[in-house]
């Protein structure tokens, strides 16, 4: 693995842990997808650092789920039916 994609792995982690950030928050102020937060917070970060991957796993579960709570719709076309509904 590259050098570059370890150390934003653990920067990721590090935001995540620090802010409690979702993975779309997360992925938002690194520019990056959310595809690509989620490969390096579960995937990769368990072979860099084991310790931390289990910290942001915990935030993640939390957040996965609270997400019915945040207020995102249910699926794509949801935020259609409530538009028209006013």
């Amino acid at each position: 693995m590259k050098d570059y994609i370890e150390e934003r792995a653990v920067e990721i982690a590090g935001y995540i842990v620090e802010t409690k950030a979702t993975v779309r928050q997360a992925a938002k102020k690194f520019g990056i997808s959310k595809s690509t937060v989620h490969k390096d917070c579960v995937e990769r970060l368990k072979v860099i650092n084991p310790a931390l991957a289990i910290e942001v796993r915990k935030v993640l579960d939390v957040n996965k789920q609270e997400r019915h709570i945040r207020g995102r719709y249910r699926y794509p076309g949801e935020k259609y039916l409530h538009a028209h509904i006013r």
